[in-house]
């Protein structure tokens, strides 16, 4: 792991992005990890575009700002593609798009005009709607963000989704994070 591998989460009100964040922090810190997560949202509405933040290191993390270089950008709603510049910062092979999309990679590398980082896609709506019967995405993206990271252990990322969750949400949000780690592909 890098010293320190920041991500950078784009999402609606109430899709659940900063408590993306948050159970990814969590579950690095149960992890022996350093880390911090944080929303940048003001008094938007339900459904307005928000951002949050998570940084986990092995060291201490002395900088308190939001990012601007992500290693990692992870995308809740595909319909911000359109409307936010969600892959500013973008700018090393290593980095990861995650998005939240039926298509493959390669298109949606093609549509954001991305040449650097890898692309990976996963369907998540459809399985927080086969799962959940809801359409919120963000423990989708937890499980896709685990498979292309390898950063947090799924036993870990358990623990913490079941202490966050009721016991019937807590499995059935795992049911959705085992799928989306499965189901997500990568060009």
């Amino acid at each position: 792991m890098k010293e320190i591998l920041e991500f950078r989460w784009h999402g609606r009100g109430g899709q659940g992005a900063w408590t993306a964040s948050e159970i990814l922090a969590r579950t690095a810190l149960c992890e022996g990890k350093y880390i911090q997560s944080f929303p940048e949202f003001g008094p938007e509405r339900m459904g307005a575009p928000v951002t949050a933040f998570t940084r986990v290191s092995t060291q201490p993390i002395r900088i308190h700002c939001a990012i601007y270089d992500p290693d990692v950008v992870v995308v809740l709603d595909p319909t911000l593609l359109k409307t936010v510049p969600v892959v500013a910062g973008i700018n090393k092979e290593d980095d990861n798009i995650i998005i939240n999309s039926k298509d493959p990679p390669a298109k949606v590398r093609q549509d954001l005009r991305v040449t650097k980082g890898r692309v990976w896609t996963v369907p998540a709506t459809q399985i927080a709607i086969e799962t959940l019967g809801l359409p919120i995405t963000n423990t989708a993206m937890l499980g896709t963000v685990a498979r292309a990271t390898g950063l947090v252990k799924m036993e870990s990322l358990d623990k913490i989704v079941r202490e966050r969750f009721r016991a019937d949400l807590g499995e059935k949000n795992m049911n959705v994070i085992r799928r989306a780690f499965e189901e997500a592909i990568q060009e």
